[in-house]
């Protein structure tokens, strides 16, 4: 039988009457108490983070934390749950994040990206996949919504361009393209990229990503080429790392990308640019 990672949320062949005595002994981390005490106060949320990546991949990672994602909606209610079992909780980041802590464990509860652009919606529940976690079956962060999460973490400190790599590589042939596209919408540049870097570590598997979109996304780079520079001068790089391109902003000029995405957000613009009219920085 082959050897478990050592991390393993128990999915490959768990013995439900060993997992029930360990429940018992209360021998059972945090993480997976954490869960339970979530699905058992109805506060719907799907499974992301490293136990969602090992899901699809088969790449198991040391972690004492659990990535949950929960609609917005539902965020302060599950740290009210945790709260009220002992947790220590905090609301960390009103545009993405909140936590909460129990001894050496905690549990991030995540509602949007980091830039706010990945947004927990319905479809990361119409879309979840069906897993084991620590003995308990919970719904899976689908494999799209995980990419475009994980597509926009370019920080010297984490990058998770390998991660969209392997889940491309993992997912990619079952995947729902079409729903991919729409959900980079007019930060189709971004997605061009990873899927450039994948073409490129996997010069084998290239036809894992369809023909069409290839097409499509490339057509738009062509077009962009002839359309030439935005007007004034902007910065989107903030979008992917939130201190990289602090100078830029802050010393050098250029407008905040971040801003104007965020006000344009939910425009179904499709890659469109700023009107010159009005525009931030852009001619009056």
């Amino acid at each position: 039988m082959e050897a478990r990672h050592p991390n393993h949320p128990g999915d490959m062949g768990t013995d439900a009457a060993l997992a029930e005595v360990k429940r018992e002994r209360g021998e059972l981390n945090a993480r997976a108490v954490a869960i339970q005490l979530l699905t058992d106060a109805g506060v719907p949320f799907v499974v992301g983070g490293a136990y969602a990546y090992a899901h699809y991949t088969g790449i198991y990672r040391d972690t004492k934390d659990l990535d949950l994602f929960p609609r917005r909606a539902d965020a302060v209610r599950a740290l009210d749950v945790l709260a009220a079992a002992g947790w220590r909780t905090e609301r960390t980041d009103e545009v993405w994040l909140y936590k909460a802590f129990h001894g050496e464990w905690f549990v991030d509860l995540i509602f949007s990206s980091g830039n706010g652009v990945a947004e927990v919606d319905d479809e990361w529940f119409i879309h979840a996949a069906r897993g084991v976690v620590f003995d308990q079956e919970v719904a899976i962060a689908p494999a799209e919504e995980m990419i475009w999460s994980k597509a926009f973490v370019l920080e010297r400190e984490r990058y998770d361009g390998s991660d969209v790599n392997h889940l491309l590589r993992a997912a990619g042939p079952n995947m729902d393209w079409e729903r991919v596209l729409r959900r980079f919408d007019r930060h189709w540049e971004v997605l061009l990229a990873h899927l450039q870097l994948f073409r490129f570590a996997y010069p084998s598997e290239r036809n894992t990503v369809p023909r069409w979109l290839m097409v499509e996304l490339l057509s738009r780079a062509l077009r962009s080429v002839q359309d030439g520079n935005w007007p004034g001068q902007m910065c989107r790089g903030n979008l992917l790392s939130r201190v990289n391109y602090q100078v830029d902003i802050s010393r050098w000029g250029y407008q905040d990308g971040r801003r104007w995405d965020e006000a344009r957000r939910g425009e179904g613009a499709n890659g469109a640019r700023p009107e010159r009219e009005g525009a931030p920085g852009g001619r009056r």
